[in-house]
């Protein structure tokens, strides 16, 4: 049986996997705003890729997460700033049933929502895909690769995480089930806080990064942190996690960057509070030093709220 399925924040990533759902067939929500809703509104959403072109009717997209109705799940792919407020607005479909799903950046997201929801409605997701609005009611994937991982954060292989994984089937992304959803969650913090940190401080995407002695060195580094403060809190992630994620990056294309990136060079908000600010400051609490991931976080402090003014 087909999930309703709520997509919250239909940016890159959420409009790129709902979108695709959508546009095979699926029943699909996708909440949008500002001129990105007007855009969708007016033409629809178009997704443009290496996986195929497809464009997902207006109807299917909705102004408040009030305007949904109902839904069986619901995807959470807001800015993490907005995790807070959006969990509140979510609560009455939690309340009524609706599986609760984020595939935002960061490893914290769960303790920020069950702050607002029941805890029995949240589930652990992964996404793995770059996509970004390359302008309103346009999203643009990049690379290949394009992947959804579901599960229970008790590791049970539920009928509810099998059936919503199923979702995908056909609709292009790949999408499984995982047994151990809070290392996989873990995994690709990794993987996401090196290379924006090391694409976004060093304003280049991971082909000149990883070309150069010293920023290789900073990339790998900020990984190796990364993996020290995600096992000081009991993650089971491999000593040498970061520098098999060093080697996967050798794979990457030469001209993908992190959204973070994208964001910087286009004068938007930085996720780095929940990135290596957050790495630095768990970091600090644990013992666990991590000089890189705190330069980085200073480097890039300026730019966090957007374009700094210019100093008169």
């Amino acid at each position: 049986m087909d999930m309703r399925v709520a997509v919250v924040g239909a940016g890159g990533v959420g409009g790129y996997f709902g979108g695709r759902l959508a546009a095979a067939g699926g029943d699909v929500m996708l909440v949008a705003r500002g001129r990105h809703l007007e855009a969708i509104r007016a033409n629809g959403l178009s997704i443009r890729g290496a996986a195929g072109d497809v464009t997902v009717p207006p109807g299917a997209v909705v102004p408040s997460v009030d305007a949904v109705g109902r839904a069986d799940v619901v995807l959470v792919a807001v800015k993490l700033w907005d995790t807070e407020d959006v969990a509140r607005q979510l609560r009455p479909l939690a309340e009524s049933g609706a599986a609760v799903v984020s595939l935002q950046n960061g490893v914290e997201t769960r303790e920020a929502l069950r702050r607002h929801l029941p805890e029995e409605s949240l589930l652990g997701g992964v996404c793995y895909v770059s996509a970004v609005i390359e302008q309103p009611g346009v999203v643009v994937h990049r690379g290949g690769f394009q992947k959804l991982v579901f599960g229970e954060y008790d590791g049970r292989r539920s009928e509810r995480v099998v059936e919503l994984a199923a979702q995908w089937a056909g609709a292009g992304p790949e999408a499984e089930v995982s047994t151990d959803i809070t290392r996989m969650i873990w995994e690709k913090f990794v993987f996401l806080v090196g290379l924006s940190a090391a694409t976004t401080a060093v304003r280049q995407p991971i082909g000149v990064v990883r070309g150069d002695a010293g920023s290789r060195a900073l990339l790998l580094d900020v990984m190796r942190e990364t993996v020290a403060v995600g096992r000081a809190r009991g993650v089971a992630l491999d000593p040498s996690f970061a520098d098999e994620r060093l080697a996967f990056c050798d794979t990457l294309p030469p001209d993908m960057a992190a959204s973070m990136h994208h964001d910087l060079t286009h004068g938007n908000r930085l996720e780095l509070p929940w990135l290596s600010g957050a790495v630095a400051r768990l970091g600090a609490e644990l013992g666990v030093p991590t000089p890189r991931n705190s330069t980085v976080a200073d480097i890039l402090s300026p730019y966090v709220q957007g374009a700094p003014a210019t100093a008169g």
